[in-house]
């Protein structure tokens, strides 16, 4: 089983690799486009001073490695560390052909390309970009700022930089180009059919328990709880809340038979990144 997974990780991190240097090579270099993060300050430093990206992206990713290691574990470190070696590698020796000179095109589909790398990595247990590592270890540290500040916050300072020594006209194609691959990312970590916690506190609460169960074939939780104000402004009557987790697509469909049964519940929906476990897909119906 161990053996299994590590083959199907090792898959994964080669497909993110061969990805995210068909991005870089076959679209953003040739028309000097950048991406966020390690990535994109490795690919400013070869457009102005002319290093070859191929030893800039692993020399400036070994800092975030070292980091890896002591916080996040020896078997990340390496799987991420013969990542981005590949890529490095990759980048150096793989001919990539130019697939394109329309610029809209460049950005959008090198921001694909790239973001599918990145996730496919990211599936099999690495990183491409040490920049995740580094925003993870500051918002714990600082705990003012989330992950996704840190890394807008260098982005920020990255497209600036590119708009000064490059163009500007190139620091808006790379903005998109970060855009694609950061929706990219999440699509490939998350997949299409993104979840979403449905809350119902309602008086007629068993009914929609066998509603949801039965005629929608979801699992269900029920939390015992209490109505917190009242007519008289006090707390009241017991409460059976119901938790769910449906599909988007599923959403309307679900809110519709809640209301249908009770038109004053208090519904209140949350997104949810991943799941695991439980009854998340459909019952087939007889």
């Amino acid at each position: 089983m161990k053996a299994k997974q590590t083959l199907k990780d090792a898959i994964l991190i080669i497909l993110g690799i061969l990805s995210a240097g068909m991005g870089l090579k076959g679209f953003l270099l040739s028309s000097h486009f950048i991406d966020g993060g390690v990535t994109g300050i490795s690919m400013l430093l070869a457009n102005i001073f002319g290093f070859p990206i191929s030893i800039l992206i692993f020399i400036l990713n070994v800092p975030f490695l070292w980091l890896g290691y002591r916080k996040l574990g020896l078997i990340f470190a390496i799987k991420s560390t013969l990542a981005i070696g590949g890529l490095s590698l990759c980048l150096a020796f793989i001919n990539f052909p130019d697939v394109t000179p329309d610029k809209l095109l460049t950005a959008v589909f090198g921001g694909v390309f790239i973001g599918s790398g990145i996730g496919l990595a990211m599936r099999g247990g690495a990183v491409l970009d040490g920049t995740e590592i580094a925003a993870l270890l500051v918002s714990k540290k600082t705990q003012i700022m989330k992950v996704s500040d840190v890394v807008l916050i260098l982005n920020v300072v990255i497209f600036g930089t590119a708009a000064f020594f490059i163009s500007i006209e190139s620091a808006l194609y790379s903005i998109l180009t970060y855009l694609a691959a950061s929706k990219m990312i999440d699509f490939i970590l998350n997949g299409i059919e993104q979840y979403t916690g449905v809350t119902v506190i309602s008086v007629y609460s068993e009914a929609i328990r066998k509603s949801i169960t039965e005629n929608l074939g979801r699992g269900v939780t029920v939390y015992q709880g209490k109505s917190g104000y009242g007519k008289d402004g006090q707390i009241n009557d017991p409460r059976d809340i119901i938790f769910t987790v449906a599909t988007r697509f599923e959403i309307p469909s679900l809110k519709q038979t809640i209301l249908k049964i009770d038109p004053r519940a208090f519904i209140v929906q949350q997104s949810i990144d991943d799941t695991t476990g439980g009854l998340l897909k459909r019952k087939g119906m007889h």
